[in-house]
């Protein structure tokens, strides 16, 4: 689950299976022109230094565990949207519609820890 670290239960989040997750995070890599296999920490040695996305500090980070700042947030919502626009489009895929409506749950809860200035939680 990852939520913001406001205290309050009823602010947005959004919430995958391990698995799910780990499918989630393998889009927007694809969606980025790399594969997240190849990646160090994801059964590759591909170093992450050597991927320029703003979308690193997500794909790149424990499933379950730490945070990402307000200002990380903001550098990534603008390249999360712009992924829900352009694949919105795109057809034969069966699970697009999910990831889709996972990222704009993504983009809701980031805008959320912007406007109340606290880090998004991974838990």
């Amino acid at each position: 689950m990852l939520f913001p670290g406001d205290g309050d239960v009823t602010s947005p989040d959004v919430s995958w299976s391990y698995t799910g997750f780990h499918m989630f995070r393998e889009w927007l890599a694809h969606a980025e022109g790399f594969t997240l296999a190849e990646m160090d920490g994801f059964g590759g040695d591909r170093a992450w230094s050597g991927i320029s996305t703003t979308l690193a500090p997500l794909l790149d980070h424990p499933d379950d565990s730490g945070s990402l700042t307000p200002a990380q947030c903001a550098a990534m919502l603008p390249r999360l949207e712009a992924i829900t626009d352009q694949l919105h489009h795109e057809d034969g895929d069966p699970v697009l519609p999910r990831r889709i409506d996972d990222a704009r749950q993504l983009v809701t809860v980031m805008k959320h820890c912007l406007d109340k200035d606290v880090e998004l939680l991974f838990g």
